[in-house]
């Protein structure tokens, strides 16, 4: 077994204003970051993605060579995990390609509805944005909308996704 890295020992930390400090301090590391995002070394890789939805910037091109891997491996996480990825690629630009991919891994995710509302929501958050460039797409977001996709969200939730919706019309 191989010994952890300063930063995987930050990580299980669990204070995130902490471990985005010590990325701060040493930005070479964010490139390990990634790499665990992106692997399945849990503990730290979905912790890795939750402090990297916090450190990075809009479009950062740090996360560019990594985003179409971040992208396809979306389908294999964890709902937690799942989310942290939607938030770090919601900041990112996509191309054409990479858009339609993450569009049908969204609209995935949130039929689950047995999912963590919480993953469901960014998965929704992702749609509407995606069709923000494609508007044709506006029907499947209605149909994807219907009752039986808003019943096993908690009532927070439900509360948000409504509001998401009513500012995409």
């Amino acid at each position: 077994m191989s010994a952890e890295t300063l930063l995987e020992q930050y990580l299980l930390s669990f204070q995130k204003a902490r471990v985005v400090a010590y990325l701060d301090d040493h930005p070479s590391h964010v490139e390990e970051a990634l790499l665990l995002a992106i692997s399945d070394k849990q503990p730290y890789s979905w912790r890795a993605a939750w402090v990297l939805c916090t450190y990075i910037q809009d479009n950062d091109a740090q996360v560019k060579k990594y985003l179409n891997k971040m992208i396809h491996t979306l389908p294999n996480k964890a709902d937690g995990y799942q989310r942290e990825l939607l938030k770090v690629i919601n900041l990112m630009q996509l191309n054409r390609k990479q858009e339609g991919v993450l569009f049908n891994h969204c609209v995935t995710i949130w039929e689950s509805v047995n999912k963590q509302p919480s993953v469901r929501y960014y998965a929704l958050l992702t749609l509407l944005k995606i069709t923000k460039n494609y508007p044709e797409l506006k029907q499947e977001i209605d149909l994807l909308t219907q009752s039986h996709y808003l019943e096993t969200l908690t009532p927070g939730v439900r509360k948000s996704v409504v509001k998401l919706l009513k500012k995409s019309q």
